[in-house]
């Protein structure tokens, strides 16, 4: 079995489905479970409309859910199904209006229908191509804890759920398994998600799962690239990666893969491939367990834009014990996860990309210290495994990157990667003159 995951834009229309269905065919010997994203743009407009719906423009909110429906049902022709599910996030909608408040549970509840709703369509097409395509709720599959909009998925619970279910469906010949991405729900049935891009979460817990062989990552990109391609065009395609690598690249970054993804995948030692669907002769990227040996330094270069830095200035630290402590528990209690710390005798600077609480954060810290914030930031992560064993790395980054002002710099924490701070405003610079140094020349059987 392999499980083979498709996001929004290589489903978001009828034509898009049957590129799917066409890339699928030649793999239904090895028993396919096809995971897909809500079409196209669906959760964003989703959340759009129940943000109006709760600001007090109800109107507004389902004139838009209007166009949405029949956006759905242009693309399929399922008017029962689409008109079903339509019907009540209608009434959702309307719900909203009058209370005036979204709340976790119901952004769940609104978002899931994204990836209900193209689950069933593409199991709709599949059977009108000809293939034996079967329909699986996800929410009876991946079992959740309760933390709405970011569930946690009991892997347990949930694996022994999917090992039972999926399996058997592929005694009949033909056999294709379609079920939605993103969703879950707690034991006790309550509709959850997996947070954005967990499309790929639950690809990877279908495939630790059932056993899967792989899991195939299908979406606009030719695979894993040495740059971001949105910053810079032109980047090389890197062939093969480790799972502790690719998992570097996702934290920071490397939108192509879910952070998240690469815990079942590692835990149950399954590749995983980055494919295009627009272009599926390109062999993508295969990610693996163990470092494949390169002759460049650095496999590649990852940026997280919209960083926030907080820098904390107290004497009290000098000599004191418990400092830092105090500092990352007042994070905790407002979930504000940390990417970079950087400290000295009395200062830290960390970085942050959820600012929803940062107030509340330095009214906090200012009972004991200094606190200063600056804006408008970006992380830039270059990630190898030689970069462990090659001397002077650090060296060339700053040579390479001249006049630029680096705010923080991170080494050892990871022995993959090497991340630094600079200004928002000189990030393409910084990826340009990076890429140049370390891509100039390129080991063939890495990169292409």
């Amino acid at each position: 079995m392999i499980v083979m995951k498709f996001g929004g834009s290589s489903v978001e229309s009828a034509a898009a489905i049957e590129r799917v269905a066409a890339i699928l065919r030649p793999r239904l010997a090895q028993k396919p479970v096809v995971v897909v994203s809500a079409m196209g743009k669906t959760t964003n407009k989703l959340l759009d409309i129940a943000a109006h719906a709760v600001n007090g423009d109800r109107d507004s909110a389902l004139d838009r859910l209007s166009e949405l429906r029949d956006f759905h049902l242009r693309e399929s022709g399922m008017e029962r199904t689409v008109d079903e599910h339509f019907l009540e996030l209608g009434e959702l909608v309307r719900g909203l209006a009058v209370m005036g408040e979204l709340t976790p549970r119901a952004t769940d509840a609104i978002a899931s229908y994204g990836e209900r709703l193209s689950s069933l369509i593409v199991t709709r097409m599949f059977r009108h191509l000809g293939m034996n395509a079967v329909h699986l709720d996800a929410r009876k599959l991946i079992v959740t804890d309760r933390r709405h909009t970011q569930a946690a998925p009991l892997s347990t619970e949930s694996y022994q759920r999917l090992g039972e279910a999926i399996p058997p469906l592929f005694d009949w010949p033909s056999a294709v398994v379609v079920m939605g991405g993103f969703i879950g729900a707690t034991e006790d049935g309550v509709t959850t998600t997996l947070g954005r891009g967990g499309s790929d979460f639950s690809a990877s817990l279908v495939g630790a799962g059932i056993g899967a062989s792989e899991i195939q990552i299908w979406t606009d990109v030719d695979g894993m690239l040495t740059c971001d391609p949105t910053i810079l065009p032109g980047g090389h395609r890197v062939k093969t990666i480790s799972f502790a690598e690719a998992a570097e690249l996702a934290y920071f970054g490397a939108k192509v893969l879910h952070p998240a993804t690469m815990l079942p995948a590692i835990e149950k030692n399954i590749p995983v491939l980055i494919l295009n669907s627009r272009r599926p002769e390109v062999p993508g990227t295969r990610i693996v367990a163990e470092a494949v040996p390169c002759a460049n330094a650095v496999k590649s270069i990852a940026c997280k834009r919209n960083i926030t830095v907080v820098n904390i200035h107290s004497t009290r630290m000098l000599m004191a014990y418990g400092f830092l402590q105090r500092i990352f528990e007042i994070f905790y209690r407002y979930e504000t996860a940390v990417d970079m710390v950087a400290t000295s005798e009395v200062s830290v600077s960390l970085t942050i990309d959820n600012t929803t609480r940062l107030h509340a954060i330095c009214e906090e810290l200012r009972q004991f210290s200094e606190v200063s914030i600056d804006e408008n930031q970006a992380i830039v992560c270059l990630v190898g495994d030689n970069i462990r064993y090659t001397p002077g790395v650090a060296a060339r980054v700053f040579r390479s990157l001249g006049s630029i002002n680096v705010r923080m710099l991170s080494q050892g924490a990871s022995k993959l990667n090497l991340s630094f701070v600079v200004a928002a405003e000189d990030l393409v610079r910084a990826v340009e003159s990076l890429h140049r140094e370390f891509f100039t020349e390129l080991d063939p059987l890495i990169f292409d």
